[in-house]
């Protein structure tokens, strides 16, 4: 199979960076695929799984936050705020998360508030889904 070149960056460090054949990524527009010779293309992402395959046949999984993806050149660039791997997720914190933003939203609080809760809620609730379907230890 043809590859590209893949790096995905998170806030503060590298998730992955090598060769991929295939890439699944969520966007504002859905889920959207991306194989080697790739048109150009910048998209918003968003919430969501994002999954891809490596030469050797290995599919991996991650739970991925808001961010954009680039391609151009046969390479693709992902930015994103978080990305975790499914074996990662901390299931504990990620209900506490849910808890305290199911509080924030039904205390109905200022608009600012209000927004970042829905955005922790829509985390939170992503990564326990990821955890539960692609985790290796459920």
């Amino acid at each position: 199979m043809r590859e590209f070149d893949l790096h995905i960056i998170e806030a503060d460090d590298d998730f992955y960076n090598g060769k991929c054949v295939s890439l699944v990524i969520p966007t504002t527009e859905g889920m959207y695929g991306i194989q080697a010779m790739h048109e150009n293309l910048v998209a918003a992402i968003e919430i969501g799984v994002l999954k891809f395959t490596l030469p050797d046949g290995t599919r991996r999984h991650a739970a991925v936050s808001n961010g954009i993806v680039k391609v151009e050149n046969n390479e693709v660039l992902i930015l994103v705020e978080s990305i975790e791997d499914p074996d990662d997720i901390d299931e504990a914190r990620a209900r506490e998360e849910e808890e305290m933003a199911k509080d924030v939203l039904g205390a109905k609080n200022d608009r600012f508030n209000y927004r970042a809760a829905k955005g922790m809620l829509a985390r939170a609730v992503n990564r326990l889904k990821i955890k539960k379907r692609y985790g290796k230890y459920n």
